[in-house]
């Protein structure tokens, strides 16, 4: 397997969670139905939050590198959405994010974050979609500019998969903690509209 092979898989096994996540109901989700400006910067904040503090942790206990980097991304981001609010305390981690704390060995850790970027990238877009609706050209640029941050973390874990994975188990490994990432962040989408009496799935 390679770089490429791996983001096939993850996006061929999980194809149906990961086109729901990109979708606006996963936006109502993240808000708990609550649509409004200051609502989705709040979770998109929470969530850039707590991924840059498990970035952070990762980057002192091994010798990759881009794990520094992608912390230094995901604060960046989560100082300009703060900056479009008046005050934020992060609350409790989305799913994705414990999904993604939660990875141990280096393999896992960088599948778990190729995943979370596959998740992100979607959310943000979404995000995107609703403060241009919103008449907020601005703040749809700022969302819009972080689908950059997000593939160029994942190129970055996708080369360091190649350098460290030497068996198929280590691939494996990656494989399994990329789709829990996603896995979980479905999981809470499907659940949270569940209980606000809204149907996950699509209706055509």
């Amino acid at each position: 397997m390679d770089g490429p092979d791996f983001v096939d898989r993850i996006e061929s096994d999980l194809q149906t969670e990961l086109s729901r996540l990109g979708s606006s109901k996963s936006l109502y989700a993240d808000t708990v139905g609550e649509m409004e400006p200051e609502a989705v910067l709040t979770a998109a904040a929470n969530a850039a939050a707590h991924a840059s503090d498990t970035f952070a942790q990762w980057a002192g206990s091994t010798e990759q590198d881009l794990f520094t980097d992608a912390n230094s991304r995901v604060a960046d981001q989560y100082d300009e959405i703060v900056g479009e609010l008046d005050d934020h305390e992060p609350g409790e981690p989305p799913a994705a994010a414990v999904s993604l704390r939660e990875a141990q060995s280096t393999p896992e850790r960088l599948g778990a974050t190729v995943g979370w970027t596959l998740v992100m990238e979607r959310k943000s877009t979404q995000s995107s979609g609703f403060f241009t609706g919103q008449a907020k050209p601005q703040t749809a640029s700022i969302f819009r500019s972080f689908g950059d941050a997000y593939e160029t973390t994942r190129e970055e874990a996708l080369s360091a998969l190649e350098a460290v994975c030497d068996s198929e188990e280590e691939w494996d490994r990656a494989v399994s903690a990329a789709t829990a990432v996603v896995e979980a962040a479905y999981d809470e989408y499907f659940e949270t509209l569940e209980e606000l009496g809204m149907n996950p799935k699509p209706v055509c």
